[in-house]
């Protein structure tokens, strides 16, 4: 069973956050079954530490395959794993957050959660139903009121720490200016191709830690492709280096000081994922990934649809 770094995060007494999370989101989207074996594998691997949402419909089979877990010996008790789940859109509302976050828990079989996330920094009509929602179902965000929710939850002690996912600088500042409870975690996309540098540097001067999501470019997601595993200068790394690119991308995530959710159900490169950390990079190999080409995956405009507020949340991040 692979051994795995924690990080403290730094608003929270205690509470370490396994560095590699497996990630439950899948597209196509895969029946709960599946899901749920697959998570159990990952618990034999050795991964503690799992992210799911609302949005994903991964809390139930995540609590099915737990609920085994602790039934099979895998686990001992819930405090050997961190749970990560998120705060969906159309919920993002004041007084909706808690019973957001109940029924998370519900579909969790859980008391609480490590982690809670605001999934985006938008807010969605209730009608919505399916992507991409119309320009008229799409409001900004009041940061102000729903992080006052996001608060609620950590004080009633639903969530051990909250934070945010897809926040740029400028919205952490608005956050921030009126916080009583800063986020612990920043969850963004971030990988050799898209290296998030000024954020990270400002995470950092914050406080606030950076969790890496779509490591790998997401691959066999809609909205992901092949540019980082399939890089030149990565294959050649890896090559030299006897590892497989995938395991090469995600040691420089992890060499950036931040932590890392990636998703595979194959039980294979489950492992390889978690075969990063008794060996590093040269300061040349560093050099030669920090200067690949730029290229941001996900686009709000491509899941929000083609309106002025998800193009101006592009702009931003």
């Amino acid at each position: 069973m692979a051994s795995i770094p924690g990080v403290a995060l730094g608003s929270c007494d205690k509470l370490v956050m396994p560095v590699i999370g497996m990630g439950t989101s899948a597209y196509p989207p895969v029946d709960p079954e599946t899901a749920k074996a697959a998570i159990l594998e990952a618990i034999r691997a050795g991964y503690r530490h799992f992210d799911t949402a609302f949005a994903y419909g991964s809390e139930k089979p995540l609590g099915e395959a737990v609920a085994e877990a602790l039934r099979l010996g895998l686990v001992k008790s819930r405090e050997e794993l961190f749970i990560t789940t998120k705060l969906w859109c159309t919920f993002a509302e004041k007084d909706l957050i808690v019973p957001a976050i109940k029924m998370s828990l519900s579909n969790l079989q859980m008391d609480y959660v490590d982690l809670y996330l605001i999934h985006w920094p938008v807010r969605l009509s209730k009608e919505v139903g399916r992507m991409p929602a119309q320009r008229d179902q799409i409001f900004a965000l009041d940061i102000k009121s729903v992080w006052e929710g996001m608060e609620e939850c950590q004080n009633l002690g639903l969530a051990k720490a909250i934070g945010v996912s897809n926040f740029s600088t400028k919205k952490l500042d608005t956050l921030l200016s009126s916080a009583r409870i800063p986020p612990a975690v920043n969850q963004v996309e971030m990988n050799p191709m898209w290296q998030q540098k000024q954020l990270r540097e400002y995470c950092n001067a914050k406080g606030i830690h950076i969790t890496a999501y779509s490591p790998l470019g997401a691959p066999t997601t809609k909205w992901g492709d092949n540019r980082i595993v399939g890089s030149d200068v990565i294959e050649e790394i890896a090559r030299a280096r006897g590892k497989t690119p995938a395991q090469v991308s995600l040691r420089w995530v992890y060499e950036q000081g931040v932590s890392l959710v990636t998703k595979s159900f194959n039980k294979q490169r489950m492992r390889e994922n978690l075969g990063i950390f008794d060996w590093s990079l040269t300061e040349e190999e560093s050099r030669r990934i920090s200067q690949l080409p730029q290229h941001k995956g996900v686009r709000f405009a491509s899941i929000l649809g083609p309106h002025d507020i998800s193009f101006e949340i592009d702009a931003e991040i």
